[in-house]
């Protein structure tokens, strides 16, 4: 696939390319270019991501950090099944447990919940550092969700983190789980709050959790694009009274080239 020459590799990871090493030096430099195509696609284009992924994969499939770039890609394109083969093997390769939390994503994604659950039972949960303990919390009350435990589900949620004020990169995503789960319940009171909780630490705007609010208080958002379309139907109204006026032949001309210029808004 072609990549843009701007795209060196030296942008990827220093830690992937140090086990890129291994590779004979230009090889090396392929896998790591499509490496940093993975990673700039994977949220705009997952599907051309995933493309990328499968030809580093071709290239070098001893890399534990290749197979790990392949496994998101997969996951990011919703082949849980796939993902999670890559995952496990990534796993095996490096010795790592930081993929648990998304292997027991991938888990729910092919309707496995018992799965995940027991996962966020296992000892390697116990090695998982904050961020990726807080990570497996949301799988397990995902879980819990998929097998309908909405009370269970809150519960899981309700923890140190949750209820500490400091913020850190996973706080939004936990704080509009959260409130998501009440709403869920119909505490919707709660689930305000939580909404509102979870924006305040959204810096990064990683939810929705405004358009959440909005909706709970009854705001509506009109596009700006279909307000200018309507002040320009409105003027060419305008426009066909005053131009067309006593020339009948005219008018119909008017209104058919009109009638094919107004197109409704695909929204």
């Amino acid at each position: 696939m072609p990549i843009p020459p701007e795209v060196t590799g030296e942008e990827i990871d220093p830690d992937v390319r140090q086990e890129l090493m291994s590779l004979p030096k230009g090889l090396a430099e392929d896998v790591s270019r499509n490496l940093v195509m993975v990673a700039q696609l994977i949220d705009e284009d997952p599907e051309k991501a995933y493309e990328y992924s499968r030809v580093a994969l071709r290239l070098a499939s001893r890399v534990a950090a290749v197979r790990e770039a392949a496994g998101f890609a997969a996951y990011a394109t919703q082949k849980y099944s796939e993902a999670l083969a890559e995952f496990r093997a990534a796993r095996r390769m490096s010795g790592g447990v930081e993929l648990w939390p998304v292997m027991a994503d991938c888990e729910r994604g092919l309707n496995r919940p018992e799965r995940a659950l027991a996962m966020a039972g296992e000892p390697e949960v116990q090695k998982l550092d904050k961020a990726g303990q807080v990570e497996m919390r949301l799988v397990a009350a995902g879980a819990r969700r998929d097998l309908g435990q909405l009370d269970a589900a809150i519960v899981t949620l309700q923890s140190p983190e949750l209820a500490s004020s400091a913020v850190h990169p996973w706080t939004a995503r936990l704080r509009y789980a959260y409130a998501d789960a009440l709403l869920a319940a119909g505490r919707e009171r709660e689930a305000r709050e939580w909404f509102a909780k979870a924006l305040e630490a959204d810096k990064d705007g990683a939810t929705d959790a405004s358009d959440r609010l909005a909706e709970m208080d009854g705001v509506e958002f009109v596009d700006a694009f279909d307000e200018d379309e309507a002040d320009e139907e409105s003027d060419r109204g305008d426009v066909v009274d005053v131009d067309v006026e006593g020339d009948d032949d005219e008018d119909d001309d008017f209104d058919e080239d009109d009638s094919d210029d107004s197109v409704g808004d695909k929204s």
